[in-house]
């Protein structure tokens, strides 16, 4: 699997960890460690959610509110400014909160 990821992702020598998140049905998410070569780049510090460069994974929570309590009290960075209640459920969500996981990806909590 190693040389299929580094040819899939054009890193030269990559060696990585790969973990799967997978419930009872619908799509998985990937997550890739690079355990070498460490030269990747952070994001910027002062990126912002209107950026050409900003991405965002979407997280669908039964209990969005006990979940927003979880990572507020973990110390996690909200790109929000907390939990937001939306005018309409046209999105398919009424509420949510934006906020940046250890590596600085942003991660958009929801819930109905």
């Amino acid at each position: 699997m190693p040389l299929e990821q580094e040819h899939l992702n054009n890193v030269a020598g990559a060696h990585l960890r790969i973990t799967s998140l997978r419930a009872a049905t619908g799509p998985a998410i990937e997550l890739l460690e690079y355990l070498s070569p460490r030269d990747s780049r952070r994001f910027p510090a002062d990126l912002r959610a209107n950026d050409l460069t900003h991405w965002q994974t979407r997280l669908l929570s039964p209990s969005v509110d006990d979940l927003t309590g979880t990572v507020r009290s973990a110390d996690v960075p909200f790109i929000s400014p907390g939990l937001v209640t939306l005018p309409a459920d046209s999105l398919g969500f009424s509420r949510g909160a934006l906020v940046r996981d250890p590596d600085g990806h942003a991660m958009q909590l929801v819930g109905r």
